[in-house]
Parts: C-alpha cells; sequence; structure tokens
C-alpha cells in the first residue's frame, strides 16, 4: 500500500529506487529533518503533514503517524508507522481558501466599483482587488470597437492589472485593434457576444487561438462579456501564466458579476455628464432640483454670515394643480408646469436661483437682500406673473399660486430651518385663501408639531394595546407559493389614525421603546403563525423584523427562544430579518449571535441589502439564509442600467454563497418581469400583495391553499 502510494508497484521497487528520502521525495527537503527531530524528541508523532514526489514527478500530500524505535542506549534506530494520502483533503481546503478569498476580493472591487465617482481609478482599483484575490497573473479588460481600417469589429485592451512577476500585454500592438474574424476569434466573440463565458487550459483551445496567447505565456485563461446598454460591449479575462488551472463555475459566476458591474461604471462614465445633469437637475423643467438648491443655499448662508446679511428662501406650490391634471392628464400638467417654470425665472433677479423641490412644488433662493420688502416684492411680481391664461393644447388655464417666505438670520441660521419654516408659511399662505404669499411668524411655530404628539402618545401605545401587525406575503414567482408572510408594525392612534412605522420607529429607537415593542411583535407574530399553523394552512415562515438596539441586546436569543417555546412554533417558521447598519455595528458579536441563532434552526436575513458596503466583505462570515434587495434599487430598475447592474451582481453573490435573494419594494408587472430577467424569483411588494391585516392575511392564505388544492 505504500509503494502505490508513492506510484511504485512494490516495496522492493520503492526500496531500490528511493535511496535518498529527504531530497528524493520531499518537496520541501527540511520537512524530512523536521520529521525525525520530533521523533527524536517526543517519540510518537500524529498528523504530520507533508508534500512528496511521486514516482512520474507528480505531487501528493501525504500525513504521517509514527512511533520511534530505539536501541538499548536510547539511540534512535528507526521507526514504524502509517502513511495516508490526503490529497484530496487538502485540494478541497485549499479549493475552499480560494473562493473565500475570491469572495473577499469580489466585496472589495464591488465596492470601488459603486463608491468611487472616478471611472479608470475604480476599476484599476477594482482589477488589483479581483487579480490578487482570485491568485491570477492578469487581469484585463478590453473594448469592441470597429477596425480603424477594414470596420469590422475588433478589440483592444483598455485596462489591465498585473502580478509583479508578469509581463502586461497593455501596449503589446498584436493587442490592440484585433479582428475577431481575421485573428481566429470568431469563437470568442460568437460565445461572449450570447452572454457566456470562455474557460479553459490553452492548449486544449484551437491553434489559432493557442498562438495568440502563448505570445504572452498564458497557461488558463477565464473570459467573461461585458455589457453595456444591452450591447456586447467587450470581455474581462484572468491569466494564469504559471499552471494550467481549471476554473470553477463558482469563479465564472462571479466574473460575470463583476462584469456586470464594470459595465455599469462604463456607462456612467461615457454618460456622467448627463447624469450629473439629472442629478441636479429636474428633466421636466429644466431648473435645478432640490439637491442643487440645498447646495446653493449652504452657500449663500455662509456668505450672508460672513458679510452679515439677509437671505430668503420662498416655497411656492400652484393652487389647485392636482385638479388639472387629474381632469386634463399628466401631459397637460406636465406642460403647465414647465410653463409656470419659465415665468418664475422671468421673475427673478441674475442671483436669485428657482428650484423644482418636486410635484407642483418650487423652491426659490433670493440670496442679496436688503429688507424683508425686497422679498415682498418679488413674491408679488410672481403672484402677477402667474394670473394670465396658460393655452395649452386649446385649454386656457387660469391657476394661481401660494408662496411662504422665510428670512434668514431671524427664521433661521441653516437650511434645514429655513426650508421647514418657509414651509409653514407656505400652509399658512394657502390657510389665507391661497393666490397670496405669507412670511414665517413665531405664531405658527407656536402650533404643537405632529412629532410631539407622537412621542408623548408612544409612551402609552403599547400598554393601551394600539399596535397592530399587518402581513405582507413573499412570493415565488416560478411556482406562485407563498415563501413567508412578513410582519409588519403599524400603529392605530386613537385621534391620527394608522400611523406608518417610519414615522414612529426612530422616536421608539430614541427613547428604548424599540425593545418592548419588538418583543410585542415578535410575540404576536410568532402567535398568529402558531394559530395559522393549527388551521392547516400551508407551512409558510413568518419574518420579524430586528431593530439596531433589539439585536444588540444581551439576552436576545435567550428571549428569541423563549418565545418560540411559549407559542410553540417551530423555529425554521421563524425568520429574523437584520439590516446591514444593524449587522455592522459590532461584527464579532453578531456573527456570533447569528450563528447561535442558526444552530437554534431559526432563519436569518439580510433586510435593505446594497445600501452599506461594510457587510459585502464580512457577507461570508455571516450565517445567513437570505439577501433582501432594497426596494431603491428596485423603484428605477427597468430604466436605471446601473440599478440592473447591481441587482444581477447581488443574485450572482447570493448563488455563489447559496442564498435566497428576496427583491422588495416590487410595484410594477415590469419590475416583475425584469427581477425575473435577472433570475431573482423571490418577490415582495405591492404588485404582488399590500400589507393584509390578519384577517385579511388569514383568508389570502386560506384562498392559496385552495387554489394549490
Amino acid at each position: 500500500m505504500l509503494a502505490r502510494i508513492y506510484g511504485y508497484e512494490s516495496v522492493e521497487e520503492l526500496i531500490a529506487n528511493l535511496t535518498d528520502i529527504q531530497n528524493q521525495l520531499y518537496v520541501q527537503p527540511d520537512r524530512r529533518t523536521e520529521f525525525i527531530q520530533l521523533l527524536q524528541n517526543q517519540d510518537l508523532v500524529r498528523g504530520f503533514e507533508s508534500e512528496v514526489y511521486r514516482r512520474d514527478g507528480n505531487k501528493i500530500w501525504i500525513l504521517e503517524n509514527a512511533r520511534a524505535i530505539r536501541g538499548a542506549n536510547g539511540e534512535l534506530l528507526g521507526y514504524e508507522g502509517t502513511v495516508e494520502d490526503i490529497t484530496e483533503r487538502k485540494q478541497s481546503e485549499a479549493a475552499l481558501h480560494r473562493r473565500d478569498s475570491l469572495l473577499q476580493g469580489v466585496a472589495e472591487a464591488t465596492h470601488y466599483l459603486l463608491t468611487n465617482p472616478n471611472c479608470e481609478q475604480a476599476i484599476a482599483q477594482s482589477l488589483k482587488a479581483l487579480g490578487t484575490a482570485a491568485q491570477v497573473d492578469r487581469v484585463y479588460i478590453f473594448e469592441n470597437h470597429p477596425h480603424p481600417q477594414t470596420g469590422e469589429v475588433a478589440m483592444s485592451t483598455r485596462f489591465e492589472w498585473t502580478h509583479p512577476e508578469t509581463s502586461p500585454i497593455l501596449y503589446e500592438s498584436h493587442w490592440q485593434n484585433l479582428p475577431y474574424t481575421n485573428s481566429g476569434l470568431s469563437r470568442w466573440y460568437q460565445t461572449l457576444a450570447s452572454g457566456q463565458s470562455i474557460a479553459g487550459i490553452v492548449r486544449s483551445f484551437p491553434q489559432a487561438e493557442q498562438k495568440l496567447l502563448i505570445q504572452d505565456r498564458v497557461l488558463s485563461i477565464l473570459l467573461a462579456p461585458i455589457w453595456v446598454e444591452e450591447e456586447f460591449w467587450g470581455y474581462i479575462g484572468l491569466d494564469d501564466c504559471h499552471s494550467e488551472r481549471e476554473w470553477s463555475k463558482n469563479e465564472e459566476s462571479i466574473l460575470m458579476a463583476i462584469a456586470a458591474s464594470i459595465g455599469a461604471v462604463l456607462q456612467r462614465r461615457w454618460t456622467e455628464d448627463m447624469i450629473r445633469y439629472q442629478a441636479f437637475h429636474d428633466l421636466l423643467t429644466g431648473l435645478p432640483n432640490r439637491i442643487l438648491f440645498g447646495d446653493r443655499l449652504l452657500q449663500a448662508l455662509t456668505q450672508s454670515k460672513l458679510h452679515q446679511g439677509m437671505i430668503a428662501v420662498m416655497f411656492l406650490d400652484l393652487d389647485r394643480f392636482k385638479t388639472i391634471n387629474d381632469t386634463l392628464g399628466h401631459a397637460i400638467g406636465d406642460q403647465l408646469l414647465q410653463n409656470a417654470a419659465q415665468r418664475l425665472i422671468s421673475c427673478l433677479r441674475e442671483s436669485d436661483m428657482v428650484a423644482r423641490w418636486g410635484g407642483d412644488e418650487f423652491t426659490l433662493l433670493l440670496p442679496q437682500i436688503s429688507c424683508a420688502e425686497d422679498a415682498a416684492q418679488i413674491a408679488r411680481r410672481i403672484l402677477e406673473v402667474m394670473q394670465p391664461a396658460f393655452s395649452l393644447e386649446g385649454h386656457e388655464l387660469h391657476i394661481t399660486s401660494s408662496i411662504g417666505i422665510a428670512l434668514s438670520p431671524q427664521d433661521g441660521l441653516d437650511a434645514q430651518s429655513l426650508l421647514k419654516n418657509a414651509d409653514a408659511a407656505l400652509y399658512r399662505a394657502k390657510d389665507q385663501g391661497r393666490n397670496n404669499y405669507q412670511f414665517y411668524t413665531v405664531a405658527i411655530s407656536s402650533e404643537v408639531s405632529e412629532q410631539l404628539i407622537l412621542s408623548n402618545s408612544l409612551h402609552h401605545a403599547l400598554e393601551r394595546q394600539e399596535f397592530v401587525i399587518y402581513y405582507q406575503p413573499q412570493i415565488d414567482i416560478r411556482t406562485g407559493q407563498i415563501t413567508q408572510m412578513e410582519a409588519l408594525l403599524r400603529w392605530h392612534h386613537p385621534d391620527l389614525g394608522i400611523i406608518s412605522p417610519r414615522k414612529f420607529i426612530s422616536l421608539a429607537e430614541e427613547n428604548g421603546l424599540i425593545i418592548p415593542i419588538g418583543e410585542w411583535v415578535l410575540q404576536a407574530a410568532c402567535t398568529q403563525c402558531r394559530i395559522w399553523q393549527a388551521m392547516n394552512l400551508p407551512p409558510v415562515r413568518v419574518a420579524v423584523n430586528l431593530s439596531v438596539r433589539q439585536f444588540q441586546q444581551p439576552q436576545l436569543v435567550e428571549r428569541i427562544m423563549q418565545v418560540l417555546q411559549t407559542t410553540g412554533l417551530n423555529p425554521a417558521l421563524l425568520e429574523l430579518e437584520i439590516t446591514e447598519t444593524a449587522a455592522m455595528q459590532n461584527i464579532d458579536l453578531s456573527i456570533d449571535t447569528l450563528h447561535e441563532l442558526r444552530a437554534k434552526g431559526v432563519r436569518i436575513s439580510m433586510d435593505d441589502f446594497g445600501t452599506g458596503y461594510s457587510s459585502l466583505s464580512h457577507l461570508k462570515k455571516f450565517p445567513l439564509d437570505t439577501l433582501k434587495i432594497d426596494s431603491s434599487f428596485v423603484q428605477d430598475l427597468t430604466d436605471n442600467s446601473d440599478d440592473v447592474a447591481i441587482i444581477t451582481a447581488i443574485v450572482a453573490l447570493g448563488k455563489g454563497l447559496k442564498l435566497a435573494v428576496v427583491a422588495e419594494g416590487v410595484e410594477t408587472e415590469s419590475q416583475m418581469k425584469c427581477l425575473r430577467s435577472l433570475h431573482c424569483q423571490e418577490m415582495q411588494g405591492y404588485w404582488l400583495s399590500p400589507p393584509l391585516a390578519v384577517q385579511t392575511a388569514t383568508r389570502f392564505l386560506q384562498t392559496h391553499l385552495q387554489a394549490a388544492l
């Protein structure tokens, strides 16, 4: 058996050929010295691992267990023991290490691509991160383009990272303006253009491909297509120049995901001027948007403080615009906004600014006024220019406007205060009959704010049983099966009616009430899920969100298990949702807590995935079952190639880590179809079902069961 491990037919053949064990057998001869030294010192050696040569020159890994044989005087005469071939185990360990390293590199590369606004720098950083993590000799990007002489499709290197010991190819002439067809690379174009990757050992490639690659000592290659605006733009490639590497499916999948992200970045570079314009302007009216307005307002405040000047901020909206929009249609409404914007511009001085805040609301900045009357004059001018009818497609539309004005320094020294106070003055103008302007006054601020009411009422809401839970289904589009019901908290205020958690959760976090509220939600949701099981409804999981403070509680696991025990709910039917923010508060504690929950059978999902970066680099450490793509990426999915690229990357990462991927906030059929085309099959959102009260949710599940039967 020992002889066969080393590639010999018999022990005699082994002894005859292996005359110098240390230098003939061991890849690192010093390992033999270490082995003998251990026997000298401790008589017994266990689990001694070494890399050795077989007779044919191939390398294998062995594990040796040995006991020393000593003479009468204690001298080492020899040893006896066993040798085990552990090559497969070592290869598996190496593969796992390579996978983990690659995922880390992908996280780092994705971070650069998503956060660095400098396209060239972001790509260079990502290629370095990817190349280092993948342990390759080159990473490069080729762009397709018409050949300068013939016009046929050719390729040229655009970006490259190389290992310090490897020669770069970026400026090699044979990789510039290289036609696919005339260079024998038609197979590459056809495969990559069809959306597939190319992977393999070069000596198995067609002769023309070998001839080209061997110039740069490439032994193994992996290529993935890059798509920009649904066109095959080029490809990203990995070269191994030191071994005939077999590429794993995981490596292919990850490279495809990176290629998708790079495609989005390239699109960003080409359209950066348009993107910058869109980021700071309203596309309908051409006016600055609230972002640019906010920036200009900050500048104006800084200047006014330096020179002890006065500025004015106005909030304006078009009276009864919604009626026109609803009766005559959005096309007429859009034209009205465009024409109104032009009239507003005509009223302003060169130093002034008007922006579209949203809907039919506009904001105006008057950075150089000497008194309140200056602002009043402009407000009156605006009211006057709005008086004449707007002639739009045969309609004579008479429309007025209401204006609220706040002054600095008297009404606020910061942007937020000025905007809030101008908005309050606007609503006072509307209350005064519209078609007028109002200055902010102290009387407006004396009114009790809704936030204060909520804050005071929140302390008694739990004991008064004012909280209710709605349940929103999560559905697998492929099967139509309900995979789980997410518990969503609502507050039934006796005076204000149903209140969304967006209005009170932050208050509960601040005053610590989120802990008892969160425990109540967990108890109620588990109880309801157990009731559904008792009704013989489908075994659907219930998902419960854990807040940041709740997740940080030291007795969290014990409390959750206590709830499961008292309700009798199977832990497998509970999924806890945490956000990236919660997970990253204390990484080590988060990992320990999540592992403990998983060990108890509870499922874990990461909510709002993609809104943070840090957790990407720790993703493989978290024992997750599900990634939930944040609705912000879904909202503009059908119109935003960046969102498509991000979701593609997240789906690929989830697949590589064997995690379910769920898209949140699906509100339209087109979003659903787009997500399905990106292989994201589990979804949640108003297009599928809004959050449902308990009774409605129960009927929903019953209907689903009947349909399934």
